[in-house]
């Protein structure tokens, strides 16, 4: 996912919610993906991290005031090829920048679903810049 502008900072979560809740909203988010789209999530692996590590940051440009709510890191199906060598495809969602900038329960979850599908379409092949026309950026 592009940089992205930091969301609202109004109060923070409970602890509670961290811990229990944000994976059941990136499960909810993968539900909501309906076929044939569902069916590209088998290729690749979706994981939970606090945040993006020193090297993602880095690979990313970001400065210190930016953070990432997810990243997709592998390649695209539209790049596949014939001789093209199996490599592990990744969604990461980041918790701590989520919950950070969405402390309201119910945005959270939107905006965890929005970071699904964003990170999603890149693995389809779909570039920022046709996310940005679609309202996915």
């Amino acid at each position: 996912m592009p940089k992205r502008r930091r969301g609202s900072r109004r109060t923070r979560p409970s602890r509670d919610l961290r811990q229990r809740d944000f994976g059941a909203l990136v499960e909810r988010a993968l539900a909501g993906i309906p076929s044939p789209f569902r069916e590209a999530l088998d290729e690749v692996a979706v994981v939970i991290a606090d945040e993006p590590s020193p090297v993602q940051q880095a690979d990313n440009r970001l400065g210190p005031d930016e953070t990432l709510y997810g990243l997709y890191e592998g390649t695209p199906r539209t790049e596949y090829a014939a001789d093209w060598a199996a490599a592990p495809n990744k969604i990461s969602v980041f918790r701590l920048p989520l919950e950070e900038d969405f402390p309201d329960p119910l945005d959270l979850e939107e905006e965890v679903r929005l970071t699904v599908i964003h990170e999603l379409a890149h693995h389809l092949g779909i570039d920022e810049d046709r996310l940005t026309e679609l309202g996915l950026d």
